[in-house]
Order: structure tokens, then C-alpha cells, then sequence
């Protein structure tokens, strides 16, 4: 256990861009702020990447690509394991560090760093695993080779809400493939990332094999690279809006894309659910790090006959928590990321105030430095709200009456996104009946956690291309060549 203090463990974060091997200031001298949204002060700063900075980066993966792809499996693998080993024993500093730039309260960034951990102990075990076929050609003339390669030099952008475990869902697959990358995190959360650059160093990992560069644009530093012929493929976990814009810049050299998008996930409880296991349930799915997650619930709809003692519970058990600086004891809710962040929440409750919808508890920002909101839960939400269109990112949970199956689906997949959904059912039948007509990448059955680096992660619609973790995560970062063998 870490025995450092939030100064140190601040000043020991490595602050440059990390390039070839190498930390270096950005080519312009300049630096971006990085705050604790707890208090409004700034933590640190650390170097803004000018788009040379980037090219440097792409121009360090290019040069070591071939070699790299031809490292041995074995090798790649033994590479993540370290990392997985050290990541884990420095989960205190870590998730202090995480803490202190993103805000959620100790214990979920230790959850974080196990979670993010986890997908370099996965892939070090799937980079051996790497396989293609031999097969007899139909009319028994030739014969039929197929191989996996590495995709090549790779692109990633982080969002900020996850700033180790966005990463690590993207670098592991890749450096289990053997594809080198540059990674441009969140300029709010910007020292997780760094922080894992150098882990990968003592990991073992070759110069050039990952670079790291943080900007106050992402688009000053990445779209040269996204439209450089070198760059084979693009990841990234962010909005939809944004999401679009860089397919619409990926397409321009074709290149391979994966996108974690935006989600609007619907929380179903029919009738005959276990009430309190649908409370226990809505809570894990909608407070993870205080609702700012893609898979965070973002609309519960509830059979009618037991839609008002489900929020009566829900609202009992979320006025229970505790708001507050994560690095405080006992604290279950920190801060929201930025000042805009919840300006944008306490609109969207408004709006649903003002349509009709009834506070069972919270509906407003505290008073007190800091970017907090407070857990909040509406019941007789109207179905044209504002916050049954938009993702509401904060700890809101509003409640929707329904009728009958029917009336329930509709209502979930009444929306251009499909991450994910929660449905909490004990007829058997209904569960698979439901499960087969959502129109999303992944459900909760009668549970309010999904993430599992062993397990596929991703959606349908608008919400997204391809798939991170699991066996699937790692043909993301490699392409099939076929041989046609003449005997």
C-alpha cells in the first residue's frame, strides 16, 4: 500500500509526452492544466502537443512496426503480464492519482485499476492464442491457408471518465497483436495515462511501441494523423457526434475503426422482478462513477403496479450516500468532471421538473466548491423529457410507468442508441423473450454490472463499431491473409 501523499504522488506522475522511449516537453513549450473538479484548483500541468508532436509520435510507432510485429507471441504476452503485475501492485497510487484528476471516490478507482489491470492479464494469455487455418480446397485441387496479422500502427482517444481503463481496453489487444500505437488521452485526465506509460517501460515494452501525447485538441494533434497513408487503424471511446467526425476523417485513407460510442441504456423491471435485488441492481448501473459511464442506467422503466415502491427504495437507498472529495473517508459520490458537466444534468432535471415529474430525492447541485450533484431520483417523468432523448451522464435516475412487455420494449429501444440494457425479470421465458428483442450489444440480466474483460464489450446503431475485450477484442487489431496453395 502506498504511503505517498496527494502532493507526491502528483509530483511523481510523469508530465512530458512520451515518444520513441522517450519523455520530451511539447515542441512548443506550452502546457495544459489539469484539475481537481472537487475543488476547481488545478492539480498540475502538463505538456500540450502541437501537431508536430503528433507526427513524432506516428513517425516513432512507423519505425518499429515491422519489428515489432515480428516479436514472439510468447514475448508480447510475458510483456502484459508484467504490467498487470505492477499496475496491481501500485493500485493505491494509482487510484489516488485517479482520484485527485477525475474525481470518483477512492473506492471505485480501485475497482477501475483492477478492472483496466485485468484486460493486460486477458491478453497476455490470448497473444499466444493467435491463430489461422489449413484446409482442403472443395474440388481437393489446392489447399486453402489463411493467417492472422497485425493491423499495424494504431490510433487511439481516450475519454476521461475511465482514464486507465479506456486505455488498457485498447493498448492490450494491440500489443498482444503486435501493433504499435499513439494514444491521445483526455485532456482532463491526462496523468492515469501517463502514468501507465511509464509501467509499460519497466513492463519491458520496446521504444516506439506506444506513444503517449496530451493536447487541449484532439483535433490539432490527431486528424493529421488519422489522414496519414501509415496509420492502419483508429479506436475510440467518446461521444457519438465525435465519433461520426472521425469516421468521417477515416474514411479518407479507409482505415479500420472501432468505436465505443454513446448509449441511452434502459433499465426494465417487470412486475414479477425481486424488487430489492432491481434496487440493488439500478444502483451499481446508475452510480458507477456517479453515472458518468456510457453503460450508466439512463432510464428505468417500471411495470406500473410496482413502479412507485421501486423509486421510493431507489430514492431511500441514494439518499443514503455520501457526497463529497473522493479522497475523503467514507465518500460514496464525488464530483462531476467539469463545471459544464453539470450545468448540462441540472438542465436536463430541470426540464423534467418543469414537465411534471416529481424530486423523491435530490434535484440540485449542493452548495460548495466543486463540480458535485446531488443523487437524485424522479418518478412521473413525462416520456417527452429532455433526459429520455439525451444521455444524462450524472447520478439522475428517472422513472417511466409501463403496461405490458410489449409497451416496455418499445420503449427501450425507442432511441438511435444500443449499448447496452438491464432487465430484471424471474420468468425464464420473459427473460429470454426480452433479451432477444432489445435492440442492443449487451444486457444485464437481473444484475447492474456488465463489464468483463473476458467478455466482448460493445453496441448496435449509434452507439457503435466492433468489440473490446474478450476473444473478440483482439481480431479488432489483426486482418486475414489468404494463401491459395497448388500441390
Amino acid at each position: 500500500m502506498s504511503t505517498l501523499s496527494e502532493e507526491a504522488v502528483v509530483t511523481k506522475a510523469p508530465k512530458e509526452l512520451f515518444i520513441a522511449g522517450r519523455w520530451r516537453p511539447s515542441g512548443s513549450g506550452a502546457t495544459l492544466p489539469v484539475e481537481d473538479p472537487a475543488t476547481g484548483d488545478v492539480l498540475t500541468e502538463v505538456a500540450d502537443a502541437t501537431a508536430e508532436d503528433g507526427i513524432a509520435a506516428l513517425d516513432a510507432a512507423v519505425s518499429v512496426q515491422a519489428e515489432w510485429g515480428r516479436t514472439a507471441p510468447r514475448e508480447r504476452g510475458e510483456i502484459l503480464r508484467r504490467a498487470w503485475e505492477l499496475i496491481v501492485e501500485r493500485t493505491e497510487e494509482l487510484a489516488l492519482l485517479m482520484t485527485l484528476e477525475m474525481g470518483k471516490p477512492l473506492s471505485e478507482s480501485r475497482a477501475e485499476i483492477a478492472y483496466g489491470a485485468e484486460f493486460f492479464r486477458w491478453f497476455s494469455e490470448e497473444a499466444v492464442r493467435i491463430e489461422g487455418r489449413y484446409s482442403v480446397s472443395p474440388n481437393g485441387s489446392g489447399r486453402i491457408l489463411t493467417m492472422k496479422q497485425a493491423v499495424g500502427p494504431c490510433l487511439f482517444i481516450t475519454p476521461w471518465n475511465f482514464p486507465l481503463a479506456m486505455g488498457t481496453r485498447k493498448i492490450a489487444p494491440a500489443v498482444a497483436a503486435g501493433c504499435t500505437m499513439v494514444v491521445k488521452p483526455a485532456q482532463q485526465t491526462p496523468l492515469s495515462m501517463l502514468a501507465l506509460a511509464d509501467i509499460m517501460t519497466e513492463a519491458g515494452l520496446p521504444p516506439g511501441v506506444l506513444n503517449v501525447v496530451t493536447s487541449s485538441s484532439a483535433g490539432r494533434v490527431m486528424e493529421p494523423l488519422i489522414r496519414d497513408p501509415r496509420a492502419r487503424k483508429l479506436s475510440f471511446t467518446g461521444s457519438t457526434p465525435v465519433g461520426q467526425r472521425l469516421m468521417e476523417q477515416a474514411s479518407h485513407q479507409v482505415l479500420r475503426v472501432s468505436m465505443e460510442l454513446g448509449g441511452n441504456a434502459p433499465f426494465l423491471v417487470f412486475d414479477d422482478a425481486d424488487l430489492d435485488a432491481a434496487v440493488e441492481g439500478a444502483f451499481l448501473a446508475k452510480m458507477r462513477n456517479m453515472g458518468e459511464s456510457c453503460v450508466a442506467a439512463n432510464r428505468f422503466h417500471v411495470a406500473a403496479r410496482v413502479a412507485e415502491p421501486f423509486a421510493e427504495k431507489l430514492a431511500e437507498r441514494l439518499s443514503q450516500l455520501k457526497v463529497g472529495r473522493g479522497t475523503e473517508e467514507g465518500v460514496d459520490v464525488g464530483p462531476l468532471i467539469d463545471g459544464r458537466a453539470r450545468e448540462g444534468v441540472d438542465a436536463l432535471v430541470t426540464d423534467a421538473l418543469q414537465g411534471g415529474a416529481r424530486a423523491l430525492t435530490g434535484g440540485g447541485a449542493p452548495e460548495g466548491p466543486g463540480y458535485f450533484y446531488s443523487p437524485t431520483v424522479l418518478l412521473d417523468v413525462a416520456p417527452d423529457a429532455k433526459m429520455t432523448r439525451e444521455e444524462i451522464f450524472g447520478p439522475v435516475a428517472p422513472v417511466y410507468r409501463f403496461d405490458d412487455e410489449d409497451a416496455a420494449i418499445a420503449a427501450a429501444d425507442a432511441t438511435e442508441f444500443g449499448l447496452v440494457a438491464y432487465v430484471f425479470t424471474q420468468d425464464l421465458k420473459r427473460a429470454l423473450r426480452v433479451c432477444e428483442r432489445l435492440e442492443v450489444g449487451m444486457i444485464g440480466l437481473n444484475r447492474g454490472m456488465i463489464s468483463n474483460a473476458a467478455a466482448p464489450f460493445g453496441g448496435v446503431k449509434q452507439s457503435g463499431i466492433g468489440r473490446e475485450g474478450g476473444r473478440e477484442g483482439i481480431e479488432e487489431y489483426l486482418y486475414t491473409k489468404y494463401v491459395a496453395v497448388d500441390l
